[in-house]
């Protein structure tokens, strides 16, 4: 627990924030709650991280004490994720669990991260521990303690419907076959129908409007791409073997160790659907049933991307099955008869070692070297110096976030939807255009009719000059990237890191280049 605990802390300490965590904190800056909500809806994630973060941000605004709920609810997560293990096998299969949440890259990464996954995740297993806390013991105020947290989780990120639909499911097996006293079924009924009201306000209240403004199937179709079936271009079963080779690869960032996961989580299912071992107390859950819960979160995760509904995959977005996935290797992994012969902790101790050292996660990412604060540093004292007061700055969505908390006094983003093409504003002694026509960051395919709107749009002579901002997310293809932008008069391009880019465009002859393009 200490040693997972110190690596969040470490790297919520010494990395910059991501455009996705600037965005959060832009949006909490609010004079009111009521605004602080509303903002909220422009995002695709309910309120909840907003609204703590509109408190939160009185302790001040540095990544690190941003970062901190999230770091929090990281380490609290896994804790009780043993606690329920421990519960439901043994301790041995509690403690290799532990150890591979604690450790795990991807978790480590989104637990220093002022992003919705840690609290998502802690509020789900906190419901689960308590609903098992509920039957064991016969406790209606447990079983309230399972749906408070449960409603925490809906208001965190909308996986949290795959989790309430499996928690459903698993909590309608268990008290079949447990038949606890009617205080505590009447208890998860009415928790039932409370999760239920609240799916249905949140349906309401954003999730339609999510859909007509045409987000999600932009996102669908753009970065997510790969986690959601296409039909008539990718195979039913290709799609599903590859996308479950991905995702474990993400929960360990190692391709080889990520199927060596995903064989151990097959082997628990299998070894515990196999396992007719009889229960003296029909409290505890029987092998299937733990079979059932650790399975069914796939299964109805894999069968919304197949309708198009939501991603599966490597992806953050599924970071919900991380807990699921870890449940299950561990308990593979503990099988009597591998445990013995062939594991040893030295073995999981090793495994996670390799996989935090040699990671390599899912695109897309930065890696921790790369987000070093030190380069952001370095890019913002850049700007200052070598930049002439007046200066026009271009850059897109995401770097229109970081210029809004790392350097301009006030927002240059528009947070509206949908948003115009190009966004003009002030940042002290500087002007800044984003380009907002595309999701996140500039195409290299459109940039030449980007410069050309832009020049129109403000009036802007052949000899005027700007000067381009990326931060983020920056396309793999950087070098190719590079060659477009030196057409346009980036000749002495400035990388702080791969994640950051500033280069001084002259806009000469951009007409005849944008005639060439067309």
């Amino acid at each position: 627990m200490a040693g997972g605990l110190a690596a969040r802390v470490v790297l919520a300490h010494q990395t910059f924030f991501n455009p996705d965590e600037a965005l959060h904190y832009l949006l909490s800056v609010q004079t009111s709650l009521a605004l602080a909500y509303k903002a909220s809806l422009t995002t695709a994630h309910p309120p909840l991280l907003i609204v703590l973060l509109y408190y939160w941000r009185l302790l001040g605004n540095s990544e690190f004490v941003l970062r901190l709920p999230s770091v929090l609810a990281g380490i609290a997560f896994c804790w009780i994720m043993f606690l329920w293990l421990q519960r439901v096998s043994d301790r041995t299969t509690a403690l290799v669990g532990l150890a591979l949440l604690c450790f795990s890259p991807s978790l480590i990464s989104l637990s220093a991260e002022n992003r919705q996954y840690s609290l998502l995740m802690f509020f789900c297993t906190s419901s689960l521990y308590f609903l098992e806390r509920a039957i064991r013991e016969n406790s209606a105020g447990m079983m309230l303690f399972s749906s408070l947290s449960l409603y925490l989780a809906l208001l965190t990120h909308y996986s949290s419907f795959i989790f309430a639909l499996t928690l459903g499911i698993y909590a309608l097996v268990r008290l079949w076959t447990s038949k606890p006293q009617i205080r505590v079924i009447a208890a998860w009924i009415v928790g039932q129908l409370g999760a239920l009201g609240l799916c249905a306000f949140l349906y309401v209240g954003h999730i339609s409007r999510l859909k007509s403004s045409g987000l999600p199937g932009e996102i669908a179709n753009t970065w997510l791409r790969a986690s959601i079936f296409h039909s008539g271009q990718d195979h039913f079963a290709a799609f599903c073997a590859r996308n479950t080779i991905r995702l474990f690869r993400y929960f360990f960032s190692h391709g080889t160790i990520g199927v060596l996961g995903l064989l151990f989580f097959v082997l628990a299912i299998v070894s515990l659907l196999l396992d007719k071992t009889s229960h003296q107390d029909p409290r505890n859950p029987t092998s299937r049933q733990l079979a059932l819960l650790l399975g069914l979160p796939f299964l109805i995760t894999l069968s919304a991307a197949l309708a198009g509904h939501y991603p599966y995959g490597g992806t953050r977005h599924d970071a919900l099955l991380a807990g699921f996935a870890m449940a299950g290797v561990s308990i593979g992994l503990t099988r009597p008869w591998i445990w013995k012969r062939w594991l040893t902790p030295s073995a999981i101790t090793g495994a996670l070692v390799v996989c935090n050292l040699f990671s390599s996660p899912t695109p897309p990412y930065m890696l921790p070297r790369n987000q070093n604060k030190k380069l952001m540093n370095a890019a913002t004292s850049f700007l200052r110096k070598s930049v002439p007061a007046g200066s026009v700055l271009f850059t897109d969505y995401q770097g229109a976030l970081m210029l809004s908390y790392y350097f301009c006094p006030a927002k240059v983003v528009p947070f509206e939807q949908p948003p115009q093409p190009l966004f003009k504003s002030d940042c002290g002694d500087y002007q800044v255009i984003t380009f907002t026509q595309t999701l996140w960051s500039f195409e290299a395919t459109i940039f030449p009719k980007t410069l050309n709107e832009m020049q129109q749009t403000y009036g802007m002579g052949s000899d005027a000059t700007v000067w381009l901002f990326q931060a983020g997310w920056i396309d793999e293809t950087e070098d190719k990237w590079i060659a477009v932008l030196k057409q346009y008069g980036c000749h002495e391009p400035r990388n702080f890191g791969p994640n950051i880019l500033i280069c001084r465009m002259t806009l000469d002859g951009l007409n005849q280049q944008f005639a060439l393009s067309n």
